[in-house]
């Protein structure tokens, strides 16, 4: 399962609850485009619009060699995640407690399909994202540490 897009910022603003995988409903241009890593997820999000998820505000360039088909394109419009029902209810559920929101982590290919994986994500208060550096910057020193005894 080669990795397309990583959203990096994600583990950083959020602390990641559960995690998901859905379908994203591409068209044939936009799939070309993703599978060659032309895909930026940075502030997208999911959304409910009509009971029904919408990953909204991800980043797909335009497929080249399909400038002819894609003339109206819009790189960052709204997309469909496919998802099972039980799913779609219980992260509906989960959305209306406060301070949750479902935000996408990386997206993939399985089997030749386009898969996105989505997490049920709390916000990090900014006392929490310090601590994260600090974690970061203690494990970096750690390993330079190491380097330098072998």
């Amino acid at each position: 399962m080669p990795t397309l897009a990583h959203n990096k910022e994600a583990a950083f603003h959020y602390e990641i609850l559960e995690k998901f995988e859905a379908g994203i409903k591409l068209s044939g241009p936009e799939v070309k485009a993703a599978k060659l890593g032309q895909i930026n997820l940075r502030g997208s999000y999911v959304s409910f619009i009509k009971n029904e998820p919408f990953l909204v505000n991800a980043h797909i360039n335009p497929y080249k060699p399909a400038a002819g088909v894609q003339k109206d394109y819009s790189p960052t419009q709204t997309r469909k995640l496919l998802l099972r029902q039980k799913e779609i209810n219980y992260l509906r559920g989960k959305t209306g407690t406060a301070g949750l929101t479902i935000i996408p982590l990386s997206v993939y290919t399985k089997g030749g399909l386009v898969k996105i994986e989505i997490a049920l994500a709390r916000g990090k208060k900014l006392y929490d994202k310090r601590e994260s550096i600090k974690k970061r910057e203690v494990q970096r020193q750690i390993q330079r540490r190491m380097r330098e005894k072998i």
